[in-house]
């Protein structure tokens, strides 16, 4: 192997370890040519959801929620509408864009908010936890939402670490939608 082929083989595996998605092919030995080629595309991220300043303004007017503690067993999603939005509607996969204060149903211990984070987060339906992904179909921007979740729709009895969620844990989040994508 030549010292210049060795060189750049050393930069694509340092180029590999930093951008994901880049490999090499085309490798002729008897030639001394090198090529390298994408294999993937790298996606731009998406744009982040509007949210209208109206309808933040009203969110933020209600205030952050207070979730209550459940009394007995989460067997089912239960979900409560406190007010109604007026905006677009959720739909299953959607993106959305939401404040939120989530507790454990059972010592009604916080243990998430993006109220104390100040700002709303956007995440896609189909990347969190199911009763979300039941839960919040059919809200509409501008509506304020209580999802009580059973363990088995939530994390079940394996929680994120350091959530301070405990194992087999039923949870209650309000959620206010603030943009829907």
């Amino acid at each position: 192997m030549t010292s210049n082929l060795r060189r750049r083989s050393a930069a694509l595996v340092a180029l590999l370890l930093v951008v994901p998605g880049l490999a090499a092919c085309g490798d002729d030995e008897g030639s001394g040519s090198h090529t390298t080629h994408t294999t993937t595309s790298l996606a731009p991220e998406p744009a982040a959801l509007e949210v209208d300043p109206e309808v933040m303004s009203t969110i933020e007017g209600r205030g952050a929620p207070t979730p209550q503690p459940v009394e007995g067993e989460v067997t089912e999603l239960q979900v409560i509408d406190y007010v109604e939005g007026t905006g677009a509607e959720v739909t299953e996969g959607a993106t959305v864009k939401a404040h939120y204060v989530g507790i454990v149903a059972e010592s009604g211990e916080q243990f998430d908010s993006s109220w104390e984070r100040g700002e709303p987060s956007e995440f896609s339906l189909n990347g969190v936890i199911q009763g979300w992904s039941e839960g919040l179909v059919g809200m509409k921007v501008g509506g304020r939402r209580t999802l009580v979740i059973p363990a088995e729709k939530a994390y079940g009895d394996s929680p994120p670490p350091g959530a301070n969620i405990p194992p087999g844990a039923a949870l209650v989040f309000t959620v206010d939608m603030a943009a829907v994508g």
